[in-house]
This record gives structure tokens, C-alpha cells and sequence, in this order.
């Protein structure tokens, strides 16, 4: 029975995606729910599968050609018998090489650099090489023009040379860096800043670390105060929770809560639905599984779209000062930094305290520079109060 695979369906956001990989060729067979093919989107890498036993009979959409929403990619033979590895096809989808594991993207990037396939280690299902282990390959290697005799690559680097090497972007990292241009370009961003006396919330933390762990089988980290409190700054100053429709200003009654979480691919924001209605171990344990989704490319796009608000953290990564980008088209962006210990004056006196710099991005034509101050400020005291989260006050 003769089926049609269709890239998925997209939403709205999403106009269009990218054949990247092909895992399965015509005629390799293919159990039901393996992998056949990745789609990369705007905002995240789709995976299709196998809707049965059977083999690939057509690849209508090669790698690399932009397809729309649930069109046809393939043909599927259901029940047909295949071999474990692509079998002879035409002369169309025939790797030039003579490798018949050599994906049609990595053979295109082969043949444009000349490089003996036998010397590429293949990582793809039967041990066929993809476009990834072509350019693994070139980043260890200079690869030398095909000669009679096989010649063993070159170091990249040898002493005295200038190396440069060229990638692509990627279709995620390309939008990543339109948007944040284009936010630039468009709002008449703002950044405010404040510092926030860490020692309540780690004290707090230090104490009840334990017990919350073993009550809600996720760790007590930093990230849940800062979502409560933005949670509860956002409901008393709504126009930080508002969005830009063209002429439009959208206030939004709900809080979803963006955070910023860096893979691999690039940038991604997976966002926290009705924040409002979460508690702490609810937004740690749905942090903590975007982290895990995030580095192994499985979040979808239901995790990546919309959000009234993005919290970024890179204070992870030893940042002290920064001052974010805005995610369009949301109002504002919270930043947080590295907690530091400095000297602080208190009643008079020189203390030793545990200090992080916020800084507050936002966009001057849907919020004034007092909301925006005051926004900040409401953080600050509910952090260094946490308190005030559990009385509402």
C-alpha cells in the first residue's frame, strides 16, 4: 500500500521548513515509528517517522529544499520488503561516489571538496555518513584533491598557517540573528538596571534544598524565584506584559514567561504557561525538562511559541553586566547575572553580601521608563523579601 509522507503540520508562526537530513533512502527498509527524516523550521529541528513497516519508495523532496506545511516528501511502500541498505536506485538518487551509504547532502559536499568517502567514519543508521559527518570530517581535517593514490588528510593547522574555515548558517541560527537585528532596528529599546541582595532567597535555598528535593524530586535552583517574582511584577504593571500588533498595543491577562535556554542549535525560549498558577517545584521540574529536550533537540514547537515575557540567564556562563535583546514582539526582557560577592553599605556600616545586577530591557513606545523602573524595582524587593511571594504583598 502506497502512503504519502508529509511534512508536519506547522503553526502559524512557522511559514515554511527545511529537508535536512534524510535518515532512510529508497529502498532501505524501515521498521514503523524509525526515524526517515528531519525538518528544520524557523524555531526547531521536526522529526518524521515511519508510519509502518516497509521501505521508501521516492524522495520527492530532496535535502536542502524549502517545503511547506503537510506537503509531500516521499513516497512509502507499507509492507514492501527492503534491503538493510539502500538498494540500487536511478541514476538520479545514485551516490557519484560509489558508496551506497553516502547520504545525496553529504555526497554534494564530497564531491565539492574532493574528499575520499572511505576516510569518512559514518554515524547514520547502518553506518551511513550524513551531512554532519562530512563536516565533522572537515573541521579535523584538510582534505586533499583526489589523486590515483590515497593520500592521509592534513592537519587543519600546521605551525605558520592562517586556517579559516566556512559554515553556513544554520535556518535556525539565521532567524535567530534576523530577530534579534530586527529588534533592534524596530523598538525603541531601553535597558534600566538594578542589583538585588541574593543572601534571602540563598539562605532560604540552603535550608529547605534538601527536603524540597526529596518532597518534589526536582532541585530548588534560583530560576523559580525569579519567574514567581516577574509573575507577580508583571500582574501589577501590565503594559510590561503587553505585545506590539503593527498600531496595536495587546495587553495580556495571562503570564507566560519565556526562558532562555542555549543548545547546540542556538538560542531557543521554551515558555512557562499560566506561570501564575505554578509553584516553585512545578517551574523547576518544567525548567529543568526544557534544559534536557533542549540539548537533545526534542523540544517542538508548542514549547516555543508565544510567551508575554523572557527571563535570560547568563549569569550560568560568568556574565557580571549585560543588557538583553528584546524577543519580539514582547515589551520587555529581564536579565540576570553572576552573583557576586561585594561590599555593600548597610545602616551605616560595610558588609559583605552576595549581590546580582537585573537588568530590565524594554521597548520605549509600549512602556514608560517609570513603569519600566518600577517593574524592576517590584522584582528586587519580592527577591530580597521572598516572603512577599507567599502573602501576595
Amino acid at each position: 500500500m502506497s502512503i504519502e509522507i508529509k511534512a508536519p503540520t506547522f503553526p502559524e508562526s512557522v511559514a515554511d521548513g527545511t529537508v535536512a537530513t534524510w535518515h532512510k533512502q529508497p529502498g532501505e527498509a524501515c521498521e514503523a515509528d524509525d526515524l526517515i527524516v528531519d525538518i528544520e523550521t524557523d524555531k526547531v529541528v521536526l522529526e518524521v517517522v515511519a508510519p509502518a513497516d516497509g521501505v521508501i519508495v521516492n524522495i520527492i523532496a530532496a535535502e536542502g529544499d524549502v517545503i511547506l506545511s503537510d506537503q509531500v516528501i516521499a513516497m512509502f511502500e507499507a509492507g514492501a520488503a527492503g534491503a538493510s541498505a539502500p538498494a540500487a536506485v536511478s541514476a538520479e538518487t545514485a551516490p557519484a561516489t560509489g558508496d551506497d551509504k553516502v547520504g545525496p547532502a553529504a555526497r554534494k559536499l564530497i564531491e565539492a571538496n574532493k574528499l575520499d568517502a572511505s576516510a569518512i567514519k559514518g554515524t547514520g543508521k547502518n553506518g551511513g555518513i550524513t551531512k554532519e559527518d562530512v563536516q565533522k570530517f572537515m573541521s579535523t581535517a584538510t582534505a586533499k584533491p583526489a589523486t590515483a593514490s590515497v593520500q592521509a588528510p592534513a592537519p587543519i593547522a600546521a605551525p605558520g598557517e592562517r586556517v579559516e574555515k566556512r559554515v553556513p548558517m544554520t535556518r535556525l541560527r539565521a532567524t535567530i540573528a534576523r530577530r534579534l537585528v530586527e529588534a533592534q532596528q524596530t523598538a525603541a529599546m531601553l535597558t534600566t538596571y538594578n542589583e538585588v541582595d541574593m543572601s534571602a532567597i540563598m539562605g532560604l535555598r540552603k535550608k529547605y534544598k534538601d527536603l524540597f528535593e526529596k518532597t518534589h524530586d526536582t532541585r530548588l535552583g534560583f530560576m523559580s524565584f525569579f519567574v514567581k517574582a516577574a509573575t507577580e511584577a508583571l500582574k501589577r504593571y501590565p503594559a510590561v506584559n503587553a505585545s506590539i500588533d503593527g498600531n496595536d498595543m495587546v495587553f495580556h491577562g495571562y503570564q507566560d514567561i519565556g526562558v532562555a535556554v542555549s543548545t547546540e542549535r542556538g538560542l531557543m525560549v521554551p515558555v512557562l504557561r499560566d506561570t501564575d498558577a505554578m509553584g516553585l517545584a512545578k517551574i523547576e521540574s518544567t525548567i529543568r525538562d526544557f534544559g534536557m529536550r533542549g540539548r537533545d533537540g526534542k523540544l517542538g514547537l508548542d514549547d516555543l511559541v508565544g510567551g508575554t515575557f523572557t527571563i535570560t540567564n547568563g549569569g550560568v556562563f560568568g556574565s557580571l553586566l549585560s543588557t538583553p535583546i528584546l524577543n519580539p514582539p514582547q515589551t520587555a526582557i529581564l536579565g540576570m547575572h553572576k552573583i557576586q560577592e561585594r561590599p555593600m553599605a548597610v545602616n551605616g556600616e560595610v558588609v559583605i553580601l552576595p549581590m546580582m545586577y537585573l537588568a530590565l530591557s524594554y521597548d520605549h513606545r509600549m512602556c514608560d521608563g517609570k513603569e519600566a523602573v518600577q517593574f524592576l524595582v517590584a522584582i528586587k524587593d519580592l527577591l530580597e523579601d521572598p516572603t512577599r511571594l507567599l502573602l501576595d504583598i
